[in-house]
């Protein structure tokens, strides 16, 4: 009985691995999920993911859980669609979902939906949602255009780098989120900008680690500061409050806060109308970053 009991769970998983309900590295129920839902013993449960395991169709990744392993083959018989969007029609789709509902909301369904194709034919083109990410920032950050060459001035050429990355920021909120300092994606656009900067530094006095660097640091502002963006467009849709709107129903509890001889100088800003406008902030920094490498850029 035990044994009919997780071949059938086996079954079901695989059905719906192979619907397109889990993608390649998706996380598959785990034992103690299939034991609620199935009404059996946790050796039942995992018996059934065994089964899958010892097929190949899942694998088990320390602190994550059992994925799918593998692209499902797809099953004789079943219909195939008659329409294959190529890669860039996924990456679009999967762009323009981003920008209006957050990168949280991505998924291979999602995408499928907005293309009114089964999600299996996405794996045409795709890897999974890892590979479809690093298109998008590739793409995204491909779109605003730096000079051919950099201008003679270092400070304007720097300004016009950091400019055009903020414009690519404001432009897809959850891009900022999704690149990374410590690993980057090493994406054409990307490795295209970052050469183009290390131009503008060439010849200036610094060695090949301290010009990385320096560029590293001008990445790092613009995306420090552009990583607010997207969380505040979901704040904003899940609470139906602005900002300003936000800082007004709140600001009852900021001026009992400061009311006290603690915090004197919040006191103060608190009793004035202070707009937070991340563009202005934006350019402050990044003047006062460009100001700080006059000492170590001719």
């Amino acid at each position: 009985m035990t044994e009919t009991t997780s071949a059938r769970i086996a079954g079901d998983l695989r059905a719906r691995i192979a619907a397109g309900e889990f993608g390649p590295g998706d996380r598959v129920p785990s034992t103690r999920e299939l034991t609620r839902q199935w009404g059996v013993a946790m050796a039942t449960a995992t018996r059934a993911l065994s089964l899958l395991q010892d097929e190949g169709v899942l694998r088990s990744v320390r602190g994550v859980g059992t994925v799918v392993a593998a692209r499902p083959t797809e099953r004789p018989g079943r219909r195939r669609t008659t329409r294959s969007p190529a890669r860039d029609e996924v990456v679009r789709a999967a762009i323009a979902v981003a920008d209006a509902e957050g990168l949280p909301t991505l998924s291979m369904r999602r995408i499928a939906a907005e293309l009114g194709i089964p999600t299996m034919t996405l794996y045409q083109h795709v890897a999974g949602k890892d590979e479809l990410v690093t298109l998008m920032i590739d793409r995204a950050f491909g779109e605003e255009p730096l000079p051919g060459r950099p201008p003679a001035d270092w400070r304007t050429a720097l300004e016009t780098a950091a400019r055009v990355e903020w414009a690519a920021f404001r432009r897809h909120p959850w891009l900022a989120p999704a690149m990374s300092l410590t690993r980057p994606q090493l994406v054409p656009s990307a490795l295209a900008y970052t050469e183009w900067v290390l131009e503008a530094l060439d010849g200036r006095g610094l060695d090949t680690a301290a010009a990385f660097t320096v560029h590293i640091m001008l990445f790092n502002h613009v995306r420090g500061m552009a990583v607010n963006l997207e969380s505040e467009a979901q704040a904003e849709a899940e609470s139906g409050l602005t900002a300003d709107e936000w800082m007004d129903t709140n600001a009852d509890t900021l001026t009992a806060l400061a009311a006290g001889e603690n915090f004197p100088h919040f006191k103060r800003i608190a009793s004035i109308d202070f707009d937070l406008d991340l563009d202005a902030l934006f350019e402050l920094g990044l003047r006062c970053l460009l100001d700080g490498l006059r000492g170590v850029l001719p």
